[in-house]
């Protein structure tokens, strides 16, 4: 065997044993959730539909963070603000703390009210419907972090549900009003989130880094930039990450946030502009400037996702806990949260992210388009405040959409104003004469240097020139069509574009077929 074979070998052999490490690891955890669930027995005896609700809710949590966690960190990582083993520290240990902290006492049985429990013929179908959507939302959820396709998690679950609830009661059992809310959402989050993510991208631009001295923009603009997304942060995490702990108003954590954001502001502007004069007078340098606080961003909305979405695991498995351990066997409209249960969701969502979360990070930070730290800044932004706004409006959102639609979002503007430079170039060639290649290069410095607005006051004199034949360039018929011709290059990938559309779209029906099909097999099973 040659040398080259035995190193291909090698590394193929540690390809496996990695991924067999991760696999033991999960099943350890599985394990260990299904013995301590058989201590959890009703009156001291064992009950099976318990042991198996606890090991399908811990695989639902471990499928969790692998998948909806890397929106919160992807962007960070992807525009080098943090290394992916620090992403991972930080997201698991907030994530774990927004579940245990602030993810609730109680949560409601039908998850977003899309099915009408009183049409179910008993508790016990209750509990099939629930396991078989638990394991459906956990399946659908494995298929698309074997992809690397980031999708919502909330979707998965209430596909699930409605699948389950559907095979159990008949069509008439659906809220198909929140159905239809949900659909909408496919649509609305991302294009909400890319167009947030760009204004914010647009503006830094055209405050910033297009100014001849970027430091001076930086020390007057980074200050309110990191105020900002102090106040959208710490009003989101007010209203959505301690919502079970602290009952406030929408008025009084915008308000609180904004008396945080001003402290920010006072504090973090002289150390801002301390800072800027160490670095250079370029994007390199500027970009700097963003690092701590999306690091701090990236914790924030990791603890505020841990205290929502937990219910998404823990959430059917604790309904199932509350039908199993009542002496009626009645389906309640609310279910408290064992401590044990959010236990499993919590460790459940670390575990998940820390041994297959990596690969949607990825997608998310490095694969869709190239990621900054001023790009990350905007993105994080868009998550934060749309949440918010969309909350607020009544409108269905999915913070998974948002955020990969904010990664769109910067990407495509980017192409947009690339695009619109090389016109720009195109044309100030076309308006010199083709053997004049040092005037060519001397007003393309001049243009590059010059703001905004002077590079729109340059282009309309030298067309004015044109016109009034003092530049001995004319315009033939060739030079216009080639004009006409400028290349687009494409920021954005757009077969990444297409596959995390498809698993947006058929994640609700796809979630809901294979519920519906576990739910006449566990039924199957049971009355057999």
């Amino acid at each position: 065997m040659e040398l080259k074979h035995i190193s291909e070998l090698e590394r193929a052999t540690q390809r496996g044993s990695g991924e067999m490490f991760r696999l033991g690891m999960g099943l350890l955890f599985v394990v260990g959730v299904m013995l301590y669930a058989t201590t959890r027995g009703i009156g001291g005896e064992l009950n099976v539909m318990l042991v198996v609700a606890a090991v399908i809710g811990g695989y639902m949590a471990m499928n969790i963070g692998a998948n909806d966690v890397a929106n919160n960190v992807g962007p960070a990582v992807g525009s080098k603000a943090m290394s992916l083993g620090l992403a991972l520290v930080i997201a698991a240990v907030f994530e774990a703390a927004g579940a245990l902290i602030a993810g609730g006492e109680v949560v409601g049985t039908i998850r977003n009210g899309i099915i009408d429990a009183s049409q179910l013929p008993s508790g016990q179908s209750f509990v099939w419907l629930m396991l078989a959507a638990l394991l459906a939302g956990a399946l659908w959820l494995n298929i698309a972090t074997a992809v690397g396709a980031p999708v919502s998690t909330t979707h998965s679950i209430v596909g699930a549900v409605l699948g389950a609830g559907i095979a159990a009661s008949g069509f008439g059992v659906a809220n198909w009003g929140t159905v239809g809310q949900i659909a909408a959402s496919w649509v609305i989050s991302p294009l909400l989130g890319g167009m947030v993510a760009a204004a914010f991208l647009y503006f830094i631009k055209h405050r910033i880094t297009y100014h001849t001295d970027m430091r001076a923009a930086a020390k007057r603009w980074v200050p309110l930039l990191i105020a900002l997304m102090g106040w959208a942060t710490s009003s989101y995490l007010l209203l959505k990450g301690l919502k079970s702990v602290v009952k406030i108003s929408f008025g009084a954590a915008m308000l609180y946030g904004l008396l945080f954001a001003i402290l920010l502001f006072v504090v973090l502007r002289p150390v801002v502009s301390r800072q800027a004069d160490k670095l250079g007078n370029d994007k390199a340098g500027i970009k700097q400037l963003f690092t701590v606080p999306l690091i701090f961003a990236a914790a924030l909305l990791s603890f505020a996702h841990g205290s929502n979405d937990v219910a998404n695991a823990v959430g059917p498995l604790a309904a199932i806990v509350d039908v199993l351990t009542s002496t009626s066997g009645q389906v309640h409209a609310k279910a408290a949260i064992p401590t044990w249960v959010m236990m499993v969701g919590a460790i459940g969502i670390a575990l998940g992210l820390a041994l297959y979360g990596p690969k949607v990070i990825r997608t998310v930070g490095s694969e869709i388009t190239e990621l900054d730290q001023m790009r990350a800044y905007c993105i994080a932004m868009a998550a934060t405040i749309t949440v918010i706004i969309a909350s607020q409006l009544g409108l269905p959102v999915s913070s998974t959409h948002i955020a990969v639609g904010g990664v769109f979002g910067v990407g495509f503007l980017r192409e947009w104003i690339k695009h619109k430079y090389a016109r720009m170039e195109d044309e100030i060639k076309a308006h010199h004469p083709e053997d004049d290649q040092g005037a060519i290069d001397a007003f393309m410095v001049r243009f590059n240097a010059a703001p905004v607005a002077e590079k729109g006051r340059m282009l309309t004199e030298l067309k004015e020139q044109a016109k009034a034949h003092l530049d001995p360039a004319h315009f033939s018929k060739q030079e216009r069509k080639a004009l006409k011709r400028v290349y687009r290059q494409e920021l954005v990938k757009r077969s990444q574009l297409k596959r995390i559309a498809a698993a947006w779209v058929i994640t609700v029906p796809a979630s809901a077929i294979m519920a519906a099909m576990l739910f006449f097999m566990i039924r199957g099973m049971m009355l057999s």
